[in-house]
């Protein structure tokens, strides 16, 4: 950046004031809240947000320093314009796997067949028929898996199943009417909104950085990925 572009002393002090002030206005709103979801304290938390973003981007560009802020969820949300007082939501769930042992997968997939009374039927014995049924696709075996257990309850013992957990998002969107049954299956996450969401919760190794050298707890288990809320 060349020194023309650079902001001033006095521009890089107005900032500060701004976060200062903001931090007042959010700190009076979460004493006055009326409930865990004031609008109010949302509203203040995005100005305390993009008050530290533009100090901190200004104090860069004029001193090449930087802040210890961190506003969960600034850099990926915009500031929610929904209905202040939604009358119904939509949630919605991403959560990535990889195959980390495909050989154990097969063999949970295969057993959850075995256990399927309507297959056994079809086949001379129940682990024939699971192995049919599954062979040596692992298509199929996530097939048998997903159609077996909740994702909670997958999530929750996906290592049991081969799977070893990657990022994963929750979002609570408003929305001003409930849909109209079957109309949005053909494409249930086309119409998700950012400036609808009320809250999310992301979980990720990238926010934690001791995630990075796979450094492990005291059981001697990977440490779990950090989460990160808004």
């Amino acid at each position: 950046m060349s020194d023309a572009a650079q902001p001033s002393a006095a521009e890089v002090r107005a900032a500060a004031e701004a976060v200062k002030a903001a931090l007042d206005r959010h700190l009076d709103a979460v004493e006055r809240r009326s409930g865990p979801d004031d609008p109010a304290v949302y509203a203040a938390f995005d100005e305390l947000a993009a008050a530290a973003e533009s100090y901190d981007e200004l104090l860069y560009d004029a001193y090449d320093e930087v802040t210890p802020f961190e506003i969960p969820g600034n850099d990926t949300l915009p500031a929610y314009a929904g209905p202040e007082e939604p009358s119904a939501l939509s949630v919605l769930i991403r959560r990535d796997y990889t195959v980390a042992k495909p050989q154990r997968l097969l063999h949970q997939a295969q057993r959850i067949a075995a256990l399927d009374p309507d297959a056994a039927d079809d086949a001379a014995g129940p682990a024939a028929d699971a192995a049919a049924v599954v062979g040596s696709s692992v298509h199929a075996a996530l097939g048998v898996l997903f159609g077996e257990y909740e994702p909670d309850e997958i999530a929750s013992r996906h290592k049991e199943f081969g799977l070893e957990e990657g990022d994963s998002t929750l979002w609570v969107a408003a929305a001003d009417e409930p849909a109209e049954p079957g109309e949005w299956l053909a494409a249930p996450f086309d119409q998700a909104d950012p400036q609808r969401v009320v809250c999310r919760f992301d979980v990720s190794s990238v926010f934690d950085e001791e995630l990075d050298d796979g450094e492990d707890d005291d059981d001697g288990d990977l440490l779990e990925p950090a989460e990160r809320r808004r």
